[in-house]
């Protein structure tokens, strides 16, 4: 079995980890290679068949990103704050390394959104992809923008705000949650479009089948106005832009966590409807 490690060593909590993890894979497999989580460059002739990144969720979702068209199982390490999706710590890691790094792991397929932006001519100026969400932001100096929402060719509706949310069902527990959006099981083969802050009552988050295209054409922007994507990928946009948002043809693999499952995730990491801190009144 070869495997490729992927980590940002210069980052304390991951340093801290990143020995135990070397030694646990080196016991079951041969590391043929180890690179910076942040910037090295992947060789296209270095085969592997497992990768192992260490770091929080933004270092999973960023080797996803990496290694997508090689099909290539990733384990995700959490020296991160939050392992939603790195469900693994080194003692996990340890106990199930023979799953891991084995014929038959648990292998999670995740939706990943294939995203394009194209000028007023339809000139395309941006293809890429993103596993948690696609993010049409104002930007400075943070004025309302207004944008115009098309499923599949099909005229949806006009948002004027701070902006939108497409997210996928993995991203349905990040910025989507928070802008009000709901929480959507990752089995789900679904997008979800959330707005942000809309200058409107009746505007709310809605749940739409993945075969969908999204579109989201600027009408009115800022200097500052952008796409982002999984927080990591910037395009600026301007008047006239319209960015695309769809399913992309291939599916993250996840290798996953036998003794975690994803309601567990959600009550411990998410704190799904914890109730209030009630101080004990004696009563």
């Amino acid at each position: 079995m070869k495997v490729l490690l992927a980590a940002s060593p210069d980052r304390p909590a991951t340093a801290s980890i990143l020995n135990e993890v070397r030694r646990i894979v080196a016991k079951h497999a041969e590391i043929v290679a180890e690179l910076d989580a942040d910037s090295a460059a992947l060789s296209s002739n270095l085969a592997f068949e497992r990768m192992v990144a260490v770091g929080g969720d933004g270092t999973l979702i960023a080797q996803v990103r990496r290694i997508l068209d090689r099909g290539v199982p990733l384990i995700g390490v959490n020296s991160g704050r939050l392992g939603f999706l790195a469900e693994f710590d080194p003692e996990s890691l340890e106990s199930q390394a023979q799953s891991i790094f084995g014929p038959n792991p648990l292998v999670r397929q995740r939706l990943v959104m294939d995203v394009v932006v194209k000028r007023k001519d339809s000139t395309v100026v941006f293809h890429g992809i993103s596993i948690n969400d696609a993010v049409v932001t104002a930007g400075m100096p943070f004025r309302m923008i207004e944008l115009q929402l098309g499923f599949s060719n099909e005229p949806g509706p006009d948002v004027a705000g701070d902006g939108v949310i497409v997210a996928s069902p993995v991203g349905s527990t990040a910025y989507s949650v928070s802008a009000g959006g709901p929480i959507v099981h990752p089995d789900v083969e679904a997008l979800i479009v959330t707005p942000i802050c809309p200058h409107s009552l009746g505007f709310r988050p809605i749940v739409v089948p993945s075969h969908l295209d999204i579109s989201i054409r600027v009408v009115r922007a800022n200097e500052g106005t952008t796409l982002v994507l999984d927080g990591q990928t910037n395009v600026r946009l301007a008047v006239g832009d319209t960015v695309q948002v769809g399913r992309h043809q291939s599916m993250a693999r996840l290798i996953g966590n036998p003794e975690v499952t994803y309601w567990q995730q959600l009550l411990s990491k998410m704190r799904w409807a914890a109730p209030p801190s009630y101080r004990d009144r004696g009563v």
